[in-house]
């Protein structure tokens, strides 16, 4: 990580004496598994006389050359960068050097499928990772076109930016000359290369231009690859955004591949979109993961317009690609597809964002950028899921046609080139006639979050005298916002049977006090609901007697949303040390068999899961647990056989199973002498079920062998490397720690089923730990500085010993304390710091929950 920095002076002052025109880019992929051959030759204007610099990182530099003279490598080649002196006005340099393949999902990745022998390439650039394939000015604001040339095997394909070419054959080897792409920035170009297989298809533009689709996955997955469907979603995509946007598709064709080992979700490389092919369903997929993968396409869709067309100057603007492609994408699936209810399903993310923003390390949704590793920290829920929430408020704050006509403009004026939060506020003020400098200030440009709760009063008749929200800065010194929103009270119906809707009123919200006058005179609701409809981004109480009645009767309200709304608002309260978490396991169990809508499903099992392993206390967990298997056993058993939610309860059934009975139930239904109507036992489950028992001490080797035997492919393989690291053994968790903080060979997704594995006994058996806590504190720092950005952030986290909160004898939160104090030098990173403090307030948190 040292020397390879780029700061944002670095970056404008770089921009000041250089305009980027093309780059022409060899690269040679049949040089053997460790590097390739990577010749690039960029013509740009310059300042006469001027010095700047090129970003590569190499194996080895062989030449450069500029304007007709050789440079001595030696000399002008260091800390990643290429020093160019003496610039002329028009210029010419060409870099021929031997670049390294990456097994960590960042340059150019190489990987071999266990299953057939078959190698992979793909390239992963944003944010500073072309530099690893060829020589660049690797800054978005410096868009250029590019043309590829790429030698690879005979039987490989490539993809990149532009259409993909026939290939011209030379001996045992396929060069494939590319067309010129469009202006686009370096970390938006890609190659991926391979023995990909797929299909194809098309659509027809708004502007009669006939796009062809391509969706593509290795060999081994084919089968998986249900490409119909991925482009059904894309076309609906097409149809949306080019209407939104005001502005066709801009480039030549859109192909979506699917990868290995992919570290992100997805990535939107222009017309050339990757995604990690866990997105090729192998099982039968939850309605939430089905729904999870559609709103990913339509996400990256969305930034070939903002992101792409349209890309920001400088990092710290990096909101407008990802909190615009992030609403946008819930938007069309709402709007465009079979998705309606996608906003109760956004409530997953928005948990995210609110998460995110309650740490030490919030920061505004346009944060300050100063360089490449605080970009590289900033990729987070508030970049996506709360400038996304807070988009969603703008459109109803500004008006969804004035939004929509604003959009508009802003590509109509930058199209191809690099913008400002400005440009994008000027097209909306001048669409709305709203000055929206204030609301820009106090939500885009502060941190932190506002909290809202109602204070109702009432006569001696029951009805309401007076009822007002009341909002509260959450974060010290945050401003209080704006908000448009709605207000509701819903009693029960005199059946019993249901929670209806008998007062509601919209109304903008401002200051400590807003009054609801529509509500006085009314009888008092027995739940009285802030933001119905989730249309703003804030924490949420209920009052007393809301709260009450609320936890009995949950599952009586028909809608997902309102449902979502309150169970969002009790695990606030869970989390903030309001209410005890082992009363959110009961609320939580009483609202999960009513629940249709499989997102929010997800979302509660999870938490369900996190306040059992985390929040309840020590004394109670194991009870509870059991409890909770208990009850989604039953659930399993008893639900719709073969339906959504009958494999999400039993896939949880399986997590949470902790008394002997549950473990027999497991061994029972993996093995088939248990019968649960219905339930699909796939490899996926049957994986889990084994993780689970071997866990418990009831399975071992011997079966983890067999189950490779089963399933000899990558995704098997790391199952297995989870399950060997779930034995409850203290040797055995001492190796596994061991391996996944220093042996830089294993690839991420491996390490990371081995860090999942590792800590399976923590919530019931902290003592396998204990000897842990001190070894991740005295070698973090140095794995830090051995690994690239992603993953040492990934093992980082991983393995941060916060799963031991509460526990007397780890007590990590008083280790993580010691090494804060130890590490305030400017020789630690402070991505790294960020990230500890991060993980001591989660630590911490957990433990005042436990005291609840």
């Amino acid at each position: 990580m040292p020397g390879q920095n780029l700061t944002r002076e670095e970056a404008l002052r770089r921009s000041d004496l250089v305009k980027v025109n093309n780059y022409r880019v060899d690269l040679d992929l049949t040089q053997g598994d460790k590097t390739f051959r990577s010749r690039t030759v960029i013509d740009f204007d310059g300042s006469a006389g001027a010095e700047v610099f090129l970003d590569l990182i190499a194996d080895q530099v062989h030449s450069v050359n500029l304007n007709g003279e050789e440079l001595d490598p030696a000399t002008v080649y260091a800390d990643s960068r290429i020093a160019l002196a003496n610039l002329a006005e028009s210029n010419t340099v060409t870099v021929e050097a031997d670049c390294l393949y990456m097994h960590t999902g960042e340059g150019l990745h190489r990987f071999v499928d266990p299953v057939d022998g078959e190698a992979y390439t793909y390239s992963q650039f944003e944010v500073p990772d072309a530099r690893r394939v060829y020589a660049t000015f690797e800054q978005p604001n410096l868009k250029a076109t590019y043309t590829f040339t790429v030698t690879t095997p005979k039987h490989w394909t490539v993809f990149s930016n532009s259409p993909t070419p026939q290939p011209r054959i030379e001996g045992e080897k396929a060069v494939f000359e590319f067309s010129e792409t469009e202006k686009i920035s370096t970390y938006l170009t890609a190659i991926v290369a391979g023995p990909y297989v797929g299909r194809t298809g098309e659509l027809t533009s708004a502007d009669g231009r006939i796009i062809p689709l391509g969706v593509y996955c290795r060999q081994s997955l084919e089968e998986h690859l249900d490409a119909e469907e991925i482009m059904d979603i894309t076309r609906a995509g097409f149809q949306f955004f080019e209407n939104e946007y005001g502005h066709t598709y801009p480039f030549r064709k859109y192909d979506q591949i699917f990868v290995p080992e992919y570290n992100a979700g997805a990535m939107e490389n222009a017309g050339c979109v990757t995604f990690r092919d866990e997105y090729l369903f192998r099982v039968t997929p939850t309605e939430a993961a089905v729904e999870g993968r559609a709103n990913t396409i339509l996400h990256e869709l969305a930034h070939m317009w903002f992101g792409d067309l349209v890309t920001m100057k400088w990092w710290n603007d990096l909101w407008l690609n990802e909190s615009f492609a992030e609403y946008m994408s819930h938007l069309a699936l709402a709007e465009g597809t079979r998705w309606t209810d996608a906003w109760t399903g956004f409530m997953l993310r928005k948990v995210w964002g609110m998460t995110q923003d309650q740490l030490p390390s919030t920061h505004p949704i346009v944060a300050e950028i100063r360089d490449l590793a605080d970009v590289e920290v900033n990729f987070d829920g508030i970049t996506y899921a709360k400038g996304a929430a807070v988009l969603r408020q703008l459109a109803s704050y500004v008006g969804r046609d004035a939004f929509r006509e604003g959009l508009r403009a802003y590509f109509k004026e930058h199209a191809w080139s690099n913008t400002e939060l400005v440009n994008l506020l000027d097209k909306l003020e001048a669409a709305s006639g709203r000055d929206l400098s204030e609301w820009s200030k106090v939500w885009l440009q502060e941190a932190g979050i506002n909290l809202m709760r109602p204070e109702i009063k009432t006569d001696a008749d029951g009805k309401l005298t007076s009822v007002e929200v009341i909002q509260e800065s959450f974060n010290a010194g945050a401003s209080l916002r704006p908000h448009r929103m709605a207000v509701a009270g819903y009693s029960l119906n005199a059946a019993g049977t249901e929670m209806e809707r008998v007062l509601f009123s919209e109304l903008d919200v401002t200051g400590e006090r807003t009054s609801v006058d529509a509500f006085v005179g009314e009888k008092r609701p027995d739940v009285l609901l802030l933001n119905e409809g989730d249309l703003t981004y804030s924490k949420l109480r209920l009052d007393e007697q809301s709260l009450a009645a609320a936890r009995e009767q949950i599952d009586k309200f028909t809608d997902p949303l309102i449902r979502g709304v309150l169970m969002t608002a009790a695990w606030d309260m869970v989390r903030d040390g309001e209410w005890a978490a082992a009363d959110f396991v009961k609320l939580a169990l009483r609202e999960l068999p009513v629940e249709t809508n499989s997102t929010l499903m997800a979302l509660v099992l999870r938490q369900l899961g996190q306040a059992l392993h985390q929040y309840v206390p020590h004394a109670l967990r194991r009870d509870l647990m059991s409890e909770a298997a208990a009850a989604l056993i039953k659930l399993a058993e008893s639900t719709e056989p073969g339906s959504d939610a009958q494999l999400q309860f039993a896939r949880a059934a399986v997590v949470y199973a902790t008394s002997p009975e549950q473990i027999e139930w497991v061994k029972g239904v993996r093995a088939g002498t248990v019968e649960v109507p219905g339930l699909d036992v796939d490899i996926e489950l049957k994986w889990s079920m084994l993780h689970t028992l071997v866990a418990e001490g009831a399975l071992g080797e011997t079966e983890i062998i067999e189950m490779e035997k089963l399933d000899p492919t990558l995704t098997g393989a790391q199952r297995a490397a989870g399950c060997r690291a779930a034995v409850p053994s203290k040797a055995v968790k001492q190796e596994v720690f061991t391996a996944c903080m220093n042996d830089q060979s294993l690839a991420n997704d491996t390490r990371i089923n081995m860090m999942r594995g590792l800590w399976s006994q923590a919530a019931l058996q902290p003592e396998l730990y204990t000897e842990l806590v001190e070894q991740y504190f005295a070698e973090v720092e140095a794995m830090w500085k051995a690994n690239t950005h992603h993953t040492a952030e990934t093992i980082a986290i991983m393995l941060f010993p916060s799963a031991l909160a509460g526990d007397a004898a780890a007590a990590p939160e008083q280790a993580a304390k010691h090494w804060l104090e130890d590490h305030q030098g400017a020789d630690t990173s402070a991505a790294l710091i960020r990230l500890m403090r991060e993980r001591l307030d989660e630590t911490e948190r957990a433990i005042r929950c436990q005291l609840v």
